[in-house]
This record gives C-alpha cells, structure tokens and sequence, in this order.
C-alpha cells in the first residue's frame, strides 16, 4: 500500500547519544576564528530574543554551500532559496538544531528596514563571537534581505550587527520530507538525510522499521546521528536490513510523525526518497495526521486506522 503519515504528540523515552566526528565545519570567516563549542550560548525559542549577526560566502550567495547540516546544494535551492544561516552552539545543538526555522531582523543600523527574515538553520558557526551569545552567521543573501531597498551593500559593510530573533515554524508549501539514502548505505548499512520537516523543522531522534512489522504491532529501532542531518544504522543480526522502512521522527518539542514505507524495497543508495508528509496535504511536525497499518485478519485483508494512543 502506499506510504502514510502518523503524528502523535507525545515525549520519546529516551535519546540517542550523539556522534558528531565525522561533520564537516562550517568554515572560518574574516570576523572571528574555529573555536570550540561551550555552553555560555541559550537559545530563546518563545517571542523575540537579543543575538548577533554576521554573514559569510559571496554577496548574494547561499553562504558555505553544504554546511555542516549535509544539505550540500539544496541551501540554494527552493524551498531555503538561500535564505539560510550558520547558527552557534546553542542553535546549532551539535546538529540537532539542523532543519529549524527563526526569524531574524535588525533595527540599530540606518540601513536597517526592521523587517525580518526567515531563516533555516543549515551550518555551524564555531567562531569565537558565535559562543558568547546566540548568533547567527547568515548568507549573504539573507544578510542582505534585512536591509532597505537599496542599502543591502551597505548593511553587509556594517560589521557584527545587533539584531532580534524568534524561532518559528518552518513552513515548505507542499515540499515533501525527502529521505536521501547517503552514497555509502547498503543492506547492513542504513544511512540517509532526512529534510524539509515542516512545523518544528529539527530532529531530536529519528527510528526505524523494517518490514518485520506487521499487523500494526511495529518494533521500532532507534537510528543514531552521524553528523549533522544524517541518520544511520547497522545491521544487528548479520542479516541485511529488510525493506520497506518506516521511520518514527521526533521534534524538539516532542511532536512525533511516523511515515510509513517510504524507502522500498529495492532502494538504491544516493536515491531521493519522498513522504505524503508536507505534500499536497501540508502536513507537518506539529500537524495531526493518522497512520494506516495493512494487516490480515480472520476475515481477510484490510486496514486500521490507528490514532495517538494506538486505539482503532
């Protein structure tokens, strides 16, 4: 049957520990040098909150192309448009922060329009000045989009700015979570990029299932971060992953969403693979939607409609 959706707003019971050697760095810039991260950095996610700003790459470019996020060209691509930023410790979270949406916006400067900017968190700032307080290291493009008509330019020769940030839902209109299976994955090897989650846009913790859940009674394998964006999984049997995989995503905020055979079987490792989730139905991490198990009774095939509680 085709792939579904299932969100449920419940706390996951325990978290994954975090492997973070392998990331690339987001690189450094003119205002500052790689630093360690530290804890001095809080990030405010209710209302708006005080921060800095700086941006990196070319003018009107999409920063560092890739990141520290895995996203690699899609940062210039729709639905982030360029319109992204390299966060400090405490927005960047050791990669999961990867995927969440803020607003930002400056009033200090004359060039300064007042007016915000969306946001996605898509690379790491390890500057100095990125751990002293929340900060941003924005696209040029972003950067720039914060300005007056006319006075970009002027606005990016400004320095280190004072800004205002919030965090907000990130909004894709239509764009599907994409599950893309990493070069490197194979039938032992489950790894992929998980992106374009709407609502709360991050990943706290990402499980699997393979195809030995069947009517409805689901066992769910918990994936490790690699770095970044990127999820994986070994193999603890010896035996090759069984495809169809459904995976269980949760936010930040707890929020929960399960989608429901979206790698077949027969994937192919580098492949693209798209959910239902925030296509023509706009559903999202923060949004209701129901899950359908296929399963076989004693009176034949059929499906369950199964909601938050399991309950038919």
């Amino acid at each position: 049957m085709d792939e579904a959706v299932d969100e449920v707003f419940s706390k996951s019971e325990d978290e994954d520990e975090v492997a973070s050697s392998a990331a690339p760095r987001h690189h450094d810039h003119e205002a500052g040098s790689s630093t360690s991260a530290t804890d001095n950095e809080e990030e405010a996610t209710h209302g708006w909150a005080n921060g800095g700003a700086t941006w990196y790459g070319g003018p009107n470019g999409d920063g560092s192309e890739g990141g520290a996020c895995g996203y690699k060209s899609d940062v210039g691509q729709d639905p982030f448009s360029s319109l992204i930023a390299a966060g400090g410790v405490g927005i960047f979270k050791n990669g999961k922060g990867c995927g969440s949406c803020y607003q930002v916006r400056c009033k200090e400067n004359p060039e300064c329009s007042g007016k915000h900017v969306t946001v996605v968190i898509t690379d790491q700032c390890p500057d100095a000045q990125c751990q002293k307080r929340p900060h941003f290291d924005m696209s040029g493009t972003a950067f720039g989009a914060m300005a007056k008509p006319g006075m970009a330019d002027k606005l990016r020769n400004a320095g280190v700015l004072n800004i205002e940030f919030e965090r907000v839902p990130c909004k894709y209109h239509g764009k599907k979570i994409s599950f893309k299976m990493d070069s490197g994955a194979n039938p032992f090897y489950l790894a992929m990029l998980v992106e374009y989650e709407a609502g709360d846009g991050d990943l706290n913790s990402v499980e699997v299932m393979e195809a030995g859940g069947k009517k409805g009674y689901a066992k769910w394998e918990k994936m490790r971060q690699s770095w970044g964006a990127l999820w994986c999984m070994d193999s603890k049997t010896g035996k090759p992953l069984e495809a169809p995989f459904s995976f269980r995503l949760t936010s930040s905020s707890g929020k929960v969403l399960v989608a429901n055979n979206v790698v077949p079987a027969g994937w192919n490792a580098g492949k693209c693979y798209e959910s239902k989730l925030g296509g023509a139905e706009g559903k999202g991490l923060g949004e209701r939607v129901f899950e359908l198990h296929s399963y076989n009774g004693s009176g034949g095939g059929g499906e369950r409609r199964v909601g938050k509680s399991g309950e038919e």
